[in-house]
């Protein structure tokens, strides 16, 4: 951590952050800003009064939830067999899911609905689970296998010595140091799933499957267009995540810093 000991610095670079954050939070201003004008408050009621929210909010959280699970298991396990394990072609592996970054969502569209449609998943959640979290996956290895990385390999070879299996050392030693990194994983697998938009609009096609990002639409139509009750359906959508960053603020910047730069 750089320290500056120098008081002009200090105030210098707390300016310069605070102008640095008004890009992001400017938006953010301006969207409960906007969501209390016209009527003010009722339009937080008129919102609620669709009846649609907790149905949208019960399906999101699944699927969040179910996408999370997958997510956080395979690249836990796959950022440790590329962190510490040695085995054939490992780096072409890695390469691979490295490619598989530059993959656009929209280019699978096509693929995935043939697929689904075969095997008759289209309208279920796992037609949006399963490729939400394998979009997810190469990110999440990649800031995984970076962050174990930097945990000794000493203490691998400790535990080997007093016993401990290859799945034991994983299980007891690496997960438990793995936590700040794991609640990165969390965090943007979280924001991913619940702001997931084209998959569930293409695949979920019954109304009470539809999921929370698909709430203002209930005001935005051929002769509506109701901005401060679409900016209100903004804000309650958000509510989540705001919720759940603050709850793992440190560990998610201690692991994002650890993960991103080794």
């Amino acid at each position: 951590m750089i320290k500056l000991h120098s008081r002009k610095k200090r105030i210098f670079l707390q300016l310069l952050l605070l102008v640095m954050t008004i890009p992001y939070v400017l938006p953010l201003f301006q969207m409960v800003v906007g969501s209390l004008g016209g009527i003010g408050i009722l339009n937080y009621k008129a919102v609620w009064d669709t009846g649609v929210i907790p149905t949208f909010f019960r399906n999101s959280g699944l699927i969040a939830v179910s996408v999370i699970l997958i997510v956080l298991a395979l690249c836990m396990t796959a950022g440790f067999g590329f962190a510490k394990m040695h085995f054939k072609y490992k780096e072409l592996f890695f390469w691979m899911i490295l490619l598989a970054m530059t993959l656009p969502e929209v280019i699978l569209l096509t693929p995935l609905y043939t697929t689904f449609n075969k095997l008759g998943l289209t309208s279920t959640f796992l037609s949006v689970i399963l490729p939400s979290a394998a979009l997810q996956l190469p990110f999440t290895i990649i800031l995984t296998r970076n962050f174990q990385e930097g945990i000794p390999t000493e203490l691998m070879e400790a535990a080997t010595i007093d016993g401990a299996t290859t799945w034991q050392v994983f299980y007891k030693l690496i997960l438990p140091l793995s936590k700040p990194i794991a609640s990165s994983v969390v965090m943007l697998t979280l924001i991913n799933a619940w702001n997931a938009y084209l998959l569930p609009l293409i695949f979920l096609l019954k109304p009470s499957m539809q999921t929370v990002t698909l709430l203002p639409t209930y005001f935005q139509g051929e002769f509506t267009n109701d901005q401060t009750k679409i900016l209100a359906a903004a804000v309650i959508t958000a509510l989540p995540e705001i919720i759940a960053y603050l709850c793992m603020q440190k560990n998610f910047e201690k692991g994002m810093s650890a993960g991103a730069l080794k």
